[in-house]
């Protein structure tokens, strides 16, 4: 399918890793421009050099999103390289472990900015440019938002804000045709899960008993599989698909398991 998304300027919060690079190369394969932003200038530039050595265009920004001078700083560096934005993603984020028995208010106040600030921060400098292009956002969650985990509050209330900011944005934004939608992860194998599982002593053993409660194909999503939602999601194609949160989890947050 053909989305005309070619020289579109996508900018691309943590897309130098995992579901955000997923997305970048998608964006890249459609003739896109992805723009990243990280905040290790070493694995941005390794990401756009790879687009690159397929003779596509990608372009980088190093910043730290915790910091709101540097969601501002990151729009500003796309707007100065590229002078326009026609779609944003909020991925960048990190399930961080804060819990009700575990955290404090400072544990916790700081996962809100890892997590669920920076969205809006970056939703907001960017909208005077989606304005001008009439643009898409997607943000990424997470289903830990609707499941929950157990042992990690600040990064479960992070991503229930982010489906809420989802919907609240696709109401304000409607008189601009501005469209906003969310895509939620359950499990995939990204480099940050792959640490995860070898903390486990019987790491085999925990992924097939994780793996064999998703419904579909009894296997991880995979970073490509997000990403093309996402991609769809920025396109014309999607042109009447607002204010959704759409589940690419291979049925796992919603049909029965026992299946």
């Amino acid at each position: 399918m053909q989305l005309s998304l070619t020289k579109k300027i996508i900018v691309v919060t943590g897309g130098a890793k995992g579901i955000g690079l997923g997305i970048c190369n998608v964006l890249a394969n459609e003739d896109a421009i992805p723009f990243i932003v990280g905040r290790n200038e070493d694995d941005n530039l390794k990401a756009v050099n790879e687009i690159k050595a397929l003779g596509k265009e990608a372009f980088q920004v190093e910043a730290d999103l915790t910091k709101p001078e540097d969601c501002k700083k990151a729009i500003e560096a796309v707007i100065k390289q590229c002078g326009r934005i026609d779609g944003l993603v909020n991925n960048a984020g990190v399930n961080d472990g804060v819990g009700l028995e575990n955290g404090n208010y400072e544990d916790f106040a700081a996962s809100l900015h890892k997590n669920l600030v920076h969205y809006y921060l970056m939703a907001q400098h960017a909208l005077p440019y989606l304005i001008e292009s009439k643009g898409a956002i997607v943000n990424i969650g997470s289903k830990t938002a609707e499941t929950g985990q157990g042992g990690t509050s600040a990064y479960a209330a992070s991503n229930g804000g982010r489906n809420a900011l989802t919907r609240e944005w696709a109401v304000e934004l409607l008189k601009y045709r501005i469209r906003v939608n969310a895509v939620i992860v359950a499990e995939c194998f990204t480099p940050l899960y792959e640490t995860w599982i070898n903390t486990f002593e019987n790491r085999d053993e925990k992924l097939a008993s994780i793996t064999q409660n998703i419904p579909l194909e009894n296997r991880m999503t995979t970073a490509e599989e997000i990403a093309n939602m996402v991609v769809f999601l920025l396109s014309e194609r999607s042109s009447h698909t607002t204010g959704q949160i759409i589940y690419v989890d291979g049925g796992y947050t919603h049909l029965d398991r026992s299946i």
